[in-house]
């Protein structure tokens, strides 16, 4: 894959002194789906606002299939499409009649059946006659993206797109970002909610201060840093955890009638054979033993809770 954003050492203060982007660099390959995670006042925001054209650069350098979005930024802002937090829409428009204005804004000739194709992949075909004050929530947030969309950009940004939405629309709109990036369009979202990342995102940036603390491999990530945990539930609650089972380092449920193991599934020891071993010397019976493997959300807890100490 090759490179469709570069971002090289990208910085940001604004007035007053907060420094929202610490020397940023970042190349956002071309047809993926790359989710940023980050607690409020992270810089994720700025940074899409930058590569956008929303905001200047304090310092460094961003580009857009080789266009350079201050030097060349109508050329740079065609091929995007932002779809921003906060829904903003002539409320007395009809959705078709807004998505068309979009890409008339753009300089794009009239294509009304491209329209209608978008509203089709939307699911807002048949609501293409309806003013957009009597659509749901994520209706609307739906036609954000079809405006985002009819300029026919290479790069679209999601600035949390499925934010105050149900589970069942999230999911969705998971459905839509998948279609998006089958026809070739590279996907940069940001979220809060980091099960979306988890299920849609090619790779992972995880930014806190202003720094991205980690880019990589959504899988790849979780390989390297997930760990397993493996539940162990027994017949009678124990007070606490026996002296001699010590060296494992387990933890005690709340109820007492189970205990936890932490491991890591790619060393070549888990420890598990000589664990089962010591809990059946010091006399505790087995009812049930369960593994689970760590979350993207325990790992980005971790990562920024370590940036913070």
């Amino acid at each position: 894959m090759t490179a469709i954003v570069d971002i090289r050492d990208l910085r940001k203060t604004y007035p007053g002194g907060f420094e929202a982007l610490k020397g940023v660099t970042l190349a956002i390959e071309e047809g993926e789906i790359l989710a940023l995670l980050g607690p409020n006042g992270a810089g994720k925001t700025t940074l899409i606002s930058t590569i956008c054209g929303i905001t200047n650069p304090g310092s460094g350098s961003v580009t857009v299939s080789g266009y350079d979005v201050v030097r060349n930024y109508r050329d740079a802002r065609r091929l995007i499409g932002l779809v921003p937090q906060e829904i903003n829409l002539d409320l007395f428009t009809k959705v078709f009649d807004s998505v068309k204005y979009s890409r008339g804004l753009f300089g794009k000739s009239r294509d009304d059946a491209y329209v209608e194709k978008i509203l089709r992949q939307l699911s807002l075909w048949d609501k293409r006659d309806a003013r957009t004050m009597q659509l749901s929530g994520g209706m609307k947030r739906r036609v954000m993206i079809a405006k985002a969309l009819a300029h026919e950009p290479r790069v679209l940004f999601l600035d949390e797109p499925t934010a105050g939405v149900d589970v069942e629309l999230r999911k969705d709109m998971w459905k839509i970002v998948a279609g998006l990036k089958a026809d070739g369009v590279t996907i940069i979202l940001t979220t809060h909610y980091i099960e979306e990342a988890e299920a849609i995102a090619d790779r992972v940036g995880v930014i806190n201060k202003g720094e991205l603390l980690l880019l990589e491999d959504k899988n790849a990530l979780m390989q390297r840093f997930g760990q397993k945990h493996l539940q162990i539930d027994l017949q009678e609650p124990v007070h606490s955890v026996p002296e001699a089972l010590g060296p494992h380092n387990l933890t005690l449920g709340a109820n007492g009638t189970c205990l936890h193991y932490s491991y890591d599934s790619q060393g070549e020891r888990t420890g598990i054979t000589t664990l089962l071993n010591d809990i059946a010397a010091a006399g505790l019976v087995l009812r049930d033993i369960r593994t689970k493997e760590s979350s993207l959300e325990e790992i980005f807890v971790s990562l920024v809770s370590e940036e913070v100490a």
